[in-house]
């Protein structure tokens, strides 16, 4: 049972983003005087559900109707301070830790998770803050029309917001605005990214100094598919013939629009997401991976954590197709040589382009101040490792080793309070001297021997992947 730890939750960081603010940039919520509750769960973002087709995202055009028991007013965070009394510390206060929900840009939710566990972590050493953002449809739909009337992106840019949020109050709840960490699993991941290479890695004012991620998802948006779930959009809310498109889309209602979102979605290839982040000239000026190969990126020191067997989930362990075959539908934009060199496993072909990449190429452009690890307890599949540090997620943690999760959550949250994870802030932490990976390409590996023992050791970063990265 967690005791002194204070949650203040559902607070409103956003006017909802209804009516006219829909597709749009995130706008201040109106002044509402006297004490506000803050004893309930908010409103979850509309959701949807993952790719599940095996060939084309078009072959299915049924438009199911679902129950919505989410909103599109959900524009909060939750906040968790150490103590029974919050003291106001204008001239300093404790390091924040902002965590970014995954889900693949189209679910998941502040509520899923325990902001008091990250304190637990932490010996009450940090405040935690748990934010929300406009997913699928409502959050990335793509085109013309939103980015000329409106905002591509909304989903990055309510993420934005609330970090400015916490600029501007965290130091009334105890926390130093000077000494936030975003951080963020999965799609999180993806977006701790895009805030690091956002406004072309030169975001000012500062919003954050360390950047945690686990498992980047970076994606890549193909403009004729996008331009056809767009079309879906138009066509779903009988907005065709209107002369402004998306004046017709604000105005549509609610249920008719998740109904599109859930459909397109789940009419997606298998482990593919279909509203995902997209260069938008703004906010996001380029592909990632130029803005890193340039080195400008916001944020100073970077812990990177992958896991194991990360691609498992998203490629259809049944399928009939030939690994060459998945290759071209996953990347329609291949050449044959290009395939070829994909080789013999479609687990590793996505995991490698979509998650594995991406985190080597921010380990290099971050160089001396940034750490690499790689979390191995069986099965090791993407998303397992979340209990050992929100250890009342799901249960808690399979493999229940307090050593184990003593030195696996202690490397985050020392990254968040020390700007290191090679730091023993917990008595008993077994867990071997890290080196910055720019030093000789050195990786902590986090798993348990066959007799449940945890196994905790370094290891070189295979050379032969680092090739295939490049």
């Amino acid at each position: 049972m967690v005791t002194n730890i204070t949650s203040f939750l559902g607070i409103r960081y956003a006017a909802p983003p209804v009516g006219d603010l829909r597709w749009a940039a995130p706008q201040p919520p109106l002044a509402v005087s006297g004490v506000q509750q803050a004893t309930t769960q908010p409103n979850r973002c509309n959701k949807a559900p993952t790719g599940n087709s095996l060939t084309n995202p078009f072959e299915s055009t049924s438009m199911r109707k679902r129950a919505i028991s989410q909103s599109e007013d959900c524009l909060f965070l939750n906040v968790y301070t150490p103590g029974s009394k919050v003291v106001a510390t204008p001239g300093g206060g404790l390091p924040v830790v902002v965590f970014i929900h995954g889900g693949g840009y189209i679910t998941g939710a502040a509520s899923v998770f325990n902001g008091a566990d990250l304190i637990v972590d932490s010996n009450h050493g940090v405040i935690t803050v748990l934010i929300q953002y406009r997913l699928g449809l409502f959050g990335f739909l793509p085109g013309k029309a939103v980015k000329e009337g409106g905002a591509l992106n909304a989903g990055l840019l309510d993420q934005n917001y609330a970090l400015q949020w916490v600029q501007a109050y965290i130091s009334s709840f105890g926390g130093d605005p000077a000494k936030v960490t975003i951080w963020g699993e999965s799609a999180g991941a993806g977006s701790v990214l895009q805030h690091i290479v956002a406004h072309g890695g030169n975001t000012q004012p500062p919003l954050f100094e360390t950047a945690h991620d686990e498992f980047y998802v970076l994606t890549i948006p193909i403009q004729t598919i996008m331009t056809e779930f767009r079309s879906e959009v138009v066509n779903g809310t009988n907005c065709t013939s209107s002369s402004d498109t998306l004046s017709c889309l604000r105005a549509a209602d609610v249920n008719t629009l998740q109904t599109l979102n859930y459909n397109i979605n789940v009419n997606g290839f298998f482990g593919t997401f279909v509203f995902v982040p997209v260069v938008d000239g703004t906010f996001i000026l380029e592909r990632p991976t130029v803005t890193i190969r340039k080195g400008r990126l916001n944020g100073k020191y970077l812990l990177s954590m992958t896991n194991s067997h990360e691609g498992n989930a998203f490629v259809d362990q049944s399928m009939t197709l030939d690994v060459a075959d998945y290759v071209k539908t996953l990347f329609p934009n291949f050449g044959s040589a290009q395939v070829a060199g994909a080789g013999d496993n479609a687990n590793l072909r996505w995991v490698n382009a979509i998650f594995v990449c991406p985190t080597y190429y921010l380990l290099l452009a971050f160089g001396e101040r940034a750490w690499k690890g790689e979390f191995a307890i069986p099965p090791g599949l993407h998303g397992s490792d979340v209990a050992y540090y929100f250890t009342s997620y799901g249960g808690g943690p399979p493999y229940n080793n307090s050593q184990f999760i003593t030195a696996f959550s202690n490397s985050f949250m020392a990254m968040a309070m020390f700007e290191t994870p090679d730091d023993r802030y917990t008595p008993g932490d077994i867990t071997p001297s890290w080196t910055s990976w720019q030093y000789d390409l050195t990786e902590m590996k986090f798993n348990e021997t066959f007799a449940g023992v945890p196994d905790i050791y370094t290891f070189k970063t295979d050379s032969a992947l680092l090739e295939r990265c490049a």
